[in-house]
């Protein structure tokens, strides 16, 4: 398939990669204020990948601790940067750490490790240098319909301004081939750094597609979620970082 195009939907079956290849592969997590949670995200991760890179992003609770006592690498910064940066941060890190693999993977416990192969299965192979989770070809757990509505806008968004036919505009669950990370530098330090990856995506010109994923809905993901106001704020600093380029 030719880069910026979507991968037909596939289907939900399991896929298991070989052990070689998770453990040449590293999974980067941004975390903020997720020291109730992250022990056990983490734990979760670990039963198949070894190389859990942990980014506290500045966080005021106990986060950085949880991840020095839980993943195989815990990196800090000294104060709020962002989830651009710390994803930025730990994918430089994984780099020079020898990674064939990178995956990027949600501290709150939306992600499911199920669907960490079903990424990286494709690129692993060769056939694409990136993998794209969606929500929308998968399925969704407790998702709200104002949570539906905005992700709908958001995909609108992106189908508009970035020109990529997604389905899904900001899912936190990626995979990279180590070419396609050495390619791709996120610049944006906070969430508008989703809507410029895919940015850096279609510039590259490098084979992607998007793979089914399942996205689980809690009380505390929710609470911790952007809301509609947060949402228009990332999109006025998006367009205004394009006009600055």
């Amino acid at each position: 398939m030719p880069p910026n195009e979507t991968a037909p939907t596939k289907t939900q079956a399991a896929t298991v990669v070989a052990q070689a290849v998770r453990d040449r592969t590293f999974v980067v997590i941004a975390a903020y204020n997720e020291g109730s949670v992250l022990a056990e995200v983490v734990r979760e991760v670990q039963r198949s990948f070894l190389n859990v890179v942990v980014v506290d992003d500045g966080s005021t609770d106990e986060t950085f601790n949880v991840a020095r006592h839980s993943a195989r690498y815990a990196l800090r910064h000294a104060v709020n940067r962002g989830q651009g940066a710390a994803l930025q941060t730990g994918i430089e890190f994984a780099l020079l750490r020898g990674a064939a693999f990178i995956v990027t993977f949600d501290a709150d416990g939306q992600h499911r490790l199920e669907d960490v192969d079903r990424l990286l299965e494709p690129v692993a192979s060769g056939s694409y240098d990136i993998t794209l989770g969606s929500r929308f070809l998968g399925a969704t757990v407790n998702l709200p319909w104002t949570r539906r509505v905005m992700l709908g806008l958001g995909v609108l968004f992106t189908r508009i301004v970035n020109r990529m036919p997604l389905t899904d505009a900001h899912n936190g669950l990626r995979c990279f081939s180590r070419r396609a990370a050495e390619q791709i530098t996120i610049t944006a330090d906070r969430m508008e750094h989703a809507s410029e990856l895919i940015d850096l995506i279609r510039k590259a010109k490098l084979p992607w597609c998007e793979i089914p994923v399942e996205i689980r809905y809690t009380e505390y993901s929710l609470a911790k979620g952007q809301s509609s106001g947060a949402a228009l704020r990332i999109v006025f600093h998006y367009i205004m970082s394009r006009i600055v380029r």
